[in-house]
């Protein structure tokens, strides 16, 4: 019984399990990817045109993208509190959209309309937060696959609530606005005392490499299995009976990771821990930079070492330009106790920066304003997804709402993992990796203005997988170049560029011209026939409800624009590589050896 005991224990400070509860969090967390599936509701129910729905919008992204108090909290607060401050504001913002949608309250004017969506997305700040932070101090020296895994798993939310939608079998498409208040809020409560820093953070354990190549195959299932599913559903009438049976797969596929933790806490051999601890004192090669271990360290040798070392020391051998740096640096110390040399304070990329010191580095902005440019028009895609799709002829925006939350999480999970292999193999920067993918968004958005058959559906994909490798890519960047000590206030405001660049292309440029393009319709139609005012109505052109627009050239202009866009991103993007080469260079070179 002690035995049995002992590895119940084990089991609940293991940090597999920390982990997979922090993905089954971050699967409720993209609330704000959902706002393409009940933005026609909104606008049915309201009466809301399009620059009133893109300034919706905008208050939602400006809602789900506000973590600084967040990161904030998490630098002082314990993660289950982040985690039941998050619930509440779901629970109460999105609860509040759903009485007013589904008339059980009185219509609100729209900037309260607009504060209730914020307070709703906010919440998943504090979700996204408390998840990366516990995550990175239990993975230190796996920050690209996790930060992957996580990020992606965010991106199933669409999907996985889309589906359970469809179980309810509602009449109300209001009711999704509903599952949207419940269900992440109840995700959270429910496991808001597993998500904890656990102890034995630093190994490197033999486990891993499998643990996390399960964990990838996982993620490669739910992927193939939801589009599958999906593509069926919306060609093929299902029975209710079926459609039930293909969301509990989909929700044991999501279950399945605890086999992780299940199998390190009751079948680990001592051999192993003998590894783990051999491990333990050694310092990871490529880590020493950003590590955990040199949190305890002067920070401040290391960039008087870079300044004053020898011009050839990058050319010798890693074990050679290791011991040269070493000793540079003990005559520093004793020059610097002698009085000798003044030690500087300013960090070098590599280094841990505060925030503010980042914000004086011309590479911290090329970063965001590329980010904003890449991952701004990508979400101004999956805002409007539902007027994209009926303007090209679909029905239902549903499936592409969900088909884009796969591509987006597939995105994440690739994104992480390849550029991964970029830096530790190739000892590229890994902005190489971001402008690729922002050249293939390029693409999505020129294939969106052409608008060709069946160009929704590889549009959506091309745009989905590229804006899912932003936010895989971005933040492992940073954190490699900026340090992991402040990485939660530097990640809160990277992703403020999601919500400025939706007002730049979807508040400013897409609005107005599917506006334009609606009202330009409207007089055609009125001008080409003796229409009466009744047959307009019911034509959705004019009179009293909102005025829609129909065909390619709805989004023509403003998709290409935003291809454009993503050029200029990209080359932002490869600037950024050609300043940062040295840099990987010195953090990972001695990994490739």
């Amino acid at each position: 019984m002690g035995k049995l005991g002992d590895r119940v224990r084990a089991f609940s400070m293991n940090r597999w399990l920390v982990f997979v509860a922090a993905m089954w969090v971050q699967s409720m967390a993209g609330t704000t990817y959902m706002f393409g599936a009940i933005s026609p509701v909104l606008k049915d129910r309201l009466g809301y045109d399009q620059r009133q729905l893109a300034a919706l919008g905008v208050a939602k992204n400006v809602g789900g993208c506000l973590g600084l108090l967040a990161g904030a909290l998490s630098a002082s607060r314990p993660a289950w509190l982040l985690l039941l401050v998050g619930a509440a504001q779901n629970f109460l913002g999105y609860g509040g959209l759903w009485l007013v949608a589904a008339g059980h309250a009185p219509p609100l004017p729209l900037w309260l309309m607009c504060v209730v969506i914020f307070v709703g997305t906010n919440g998943q700040t504090y979700f996204i937060t408390a998840s990366l932070v516990t995550t990175i101090q239990n993975f230190p020296k796996s920050r690209g696959p996790t930060v992957g895994i996580l990020k992606g798993f965010m991106g199933l939310t669409s999907a996985i609530l889309t589906q359970a939608f469809a179980v309810m079998h509602a009449p109300d498409h209001a009711t999704l606005i509903f599952m949207i208040a419940v269900g992440p809020s109840l995700v959270a409560i429910g496991l808001m005392f597993v998500i904890r820093p656990v102890g034995g953070h630093r190994q490197i354990r033999p486990s891993d490499k499998n643990s996390f190549m399960f964990i990838y195959t996982v993620c490669l299932l739910i992927a193939s299995y939801l589009v599958g599913v999906m593509l069926i559903q919306d060609f093929l009438e299902l029975s209710y009976d079926v459609v039930v049976f293909l969301t509990v797969i989909l929700f044991v596929l999501l279950i399945s990771p605890i086999a992780i933790p299940v199998v390190l806490s009751f079948t680990a051999e001592k051999a192993e821990h003998t590894i783990e601890e051999a491990l333990l004192s050694e310092p990871f090669a490529g880590e020493a930079s950003t590590s955990q271990e040199k949190e305890d360290q002067p920070e401040v040798f290391l960039s008087e070492v870079e300044e004053e070392k020898p011009k050839d020391t990058d050319t010798l051998p890693p074990s050679e330009r290791r011991k040269r740096i070493a000793e540079l640096q003990a005559q520093l110390v004793q020059a610097a106790a002698r009085g000798g040399v003044r030690i500087k304070r300013r960090p070098h990329r590599g280094d841990n920066f505060t925030l503010m010191q980042a914000f004086l580095k011309a590479d911290f902005w090329i970063i965001w304003i590329s980010l904003l440019l890449g991952s701004g028009s990508g979400l101004t895609v999956i805002d409007n997804l539902g007027q994209m799709s009926q303007a090209s002829g679909f029905k239902n925006a549903h499936i592409f709402v969900s088909l884009m939350s796969i591509w987006n999480f597939l995105g994440r999970v690739g994104g992480g993992y390849f550029s991964e292999i970029i830096v530790r193999e190739r000892t590229y920067p890994r902005h190489i990796a971001l402008t690729f993918a922002q050249i293939v968004m390029a693409a999505g958005h020129f294939l969106f203005a052409m608008a060709w058959p069946g160009t929704m559906y590889i549009a959506s994909l091309l745009v989905g997988l590229a804006y899912g490798a932003h936010w895989a890519i971005v933040p492992a960047a940073v954190s490699e170049l900026f340090g992991v000590k402040h990485f939660g206030a530097m990640y809160n405001f990277l992703i403020l560029a999601n919500p400025a660049g939706s007002f730049i292309f979807s508040g400013l440029i897409v609005s107005n011209i599917y506006d334009y393009e609606a009202e330009k319709q409207a007089h055609q139609h009125q001008m080409s026939a003796l229409l009466s005012p009744r047959l307009l109505r019911t034509m959705s052109f004019l009179a009293d409800g909102p005025l829609k627009c129909e065909g390619p050239s709805c989004f023509f202009v403003s998709s290409l624009i935003m291809s454009v866009f993503c050029v200029i991103g990209a080359g932002l993007s490869l600037l950024v590589v050609h300043r940062t080469k040295r840099v990987y260079a010195r953090l990972y070179s001695s990994v490739r050896t």
